[in-house]
């Protein structure tokens, strides 16, 4: 599972014109299943997430949580992440996860979200969404965690998507 973490002040999701969900300071996740994804694994990104300090402190250290400061998360669905730009001009999402699985993965994690932090908002998974954001910093954060491992990273190997 593939995620970017964007640390906002705000940031919205359009859909046909109409604002479908919208936060104000916190986290914009946009999020990936690829194959072999599972449930743990969503488990451990969300576990991850909520708990990344990434937040500043009163000495302005990145030293608090989404959690601490009680930040909104809007979580979007991206396939483009799990992106294969090695071969040509035209990237490959062979490595995404097939749509239905996607959809079930990405509702677990909205699932699990909702039931352990206070504001979480949505995209619409499969929709072409437009999103708006103000990043705070800017701080931007990949993260990755496989389903054949117990890697934890901020790696993205094999999709040259985060990689210039």
């Amino acid at each position: 599972m593939i995620a970017i973490l964007q640390r906002v002040s705000q940031a919205s999701v359009r859909v046909d014109g109409e604002v479908i969900g919208q936060i104000g300071a916190g986290l914009l996740v946009l999020l990936c299943a690829e194959k072999g994804d599972t449930d743990a694994v969503a488990d451990k990104m969300l576990a991850k997430m909520l708990k990344l300090r990434i937040f500043g402190d009163d000495a302005g250290k990145m030293n608090r949580s989404v959690q601490d400061v009680g930040g909104g998360l809007l979580v979007v669905s991206q396939f483009t992440l799990a992106a294969d730009v090695a071969g040509g001009n035209r990237p490959s999402f062979t490595q995404a996860a097939a749509p239905d699985e996607g959809r079930r993965l990405y509702d677990h994690f909205v699932t699990q979200a909702r039931a352990q932090h206070p504001v979480v908002q949505t995209g619409r998974f499969a929709a072409d969404m437009q999103v708006s954001l103000t990043n705070d910093g800017p701080i931007t954060i990949p993260m990755r965690i496989s389903g054949g491992n117990n890697h934890v990273g901020t790696d993205v190997p094999n999709s040259g998507s985060c990689r210039t």
